[in-house]
């Protein structure tokens, strides 16, 4: 989607992980921007999320 402004509402890191500029909301509110790698670098809210969906995936693959 070059050259163009989307936006994605989506609870799945793997719908946003590719995206220049990321916003992450917890209870209405910004609570975190930036790009994927700077957002796990900081160790917030998105690198909790991104750890527990890395997680659900292990755990359906083994199932």
């Amino acid at each position: 989607l070059k050259d163009r402004t989307t936006v994605i509402i989506s609870h799945r890191i793997s719908a946003v992980q590719h995206a220049d500029h990321i916003l992450v909301l917890e209870h209405g509110r910004v609570v975190e921007e930036g790009r994927h790698d700077q957002l796990l670098e900081r160790g917030g809210v998105y690198a909790e999320l991104h750890q527990e969906q890395l997680l659900e995936e292990a755990r359906s693959a083994s199932a």
